[in-house]
C-alpha cells in the first residue's frame, strides 16, 4: 500500500517538475530533448528518494505506513547507499522483478534492498524504536 501511495505522491511531484521543464524546453517528444526530459525526471525522483532516505529513512508514504529503510545493520542510510538503492530500485520496480522477489525472500525484502544492502523495517508508534519484523 505504501508503494501505491508513493505513486500518487510522485505523480504530483513529476507533474509540477514536468511543467517547469516543458515551460523551458517547449517540446520533449523526440530526439535529444526527449532523452534529456527522461533523465531529468529520473533525477527528480532520485533526488526526492535519496533526500528522504538519508534524512529520516522515510518518505511521506513510509511515515504513514510506519516503515523505514535502514542498512542491514539497522543504521541510517548514507548518501551512497541511498543512491545505490535508488539505482537498483528503478529497473527492479519498473520490470516487476523486485516486487515478485519479495514474497519468496526469507525476510520478505525487495530484491533492490538485497542488492543495495538495505532493508525495510517497521517503526513503533512512538518512532523511537525500530522493529526488524516486517
Amino acid at each position: 500500500m505504501s508503494l501505491a501511495y508513493e505513486g500518487i505522491l510522485l505523480f504530483a511531484v513529476l507533474f509540477v517538475t514536468s511543467y517547469l521543464f516543458l515551460g523551458l524546453a517547449r517540446d520533449a517528444q523526440s530526439g535529444f530533448a526527449r532523452v534529456l526530459f527522461q533523465i531529468y525526471l529520473l533525477s527528480v525522483c532520485g533526488a526526492y528518494f535519496v533526500f528522504c532516505w538519508t534524512r529520516t529513512g522515510q518518505t511521506l508514504p513510509m511515515k504513514t505506513w510506519r516503515i523505514r529503510v535502514v542498512t542491514q545493520a539497522g543504521e541510517a542510510l548514507g548518501m551512497s547507499r541511498a543512491f545505490r538503492r535508488y539505482l537498483f530500485a528503478v529497473p527492479g520496480v519498473l520490470s516487476g522483478i523486485s516486487l515478485l522477489w519479495a514474497p519468496f525472500d526469507r525476510e520478505r525484502q525487495f530484491l533492490h534492498d538485497r542488492l543495495a544492502g538495505t532493508r525495510i523495517v517497521r517503526v513503533d508508534r512512538n518512532l523511537s524504536t525500530v522493529n526488524g519484523d516486517q
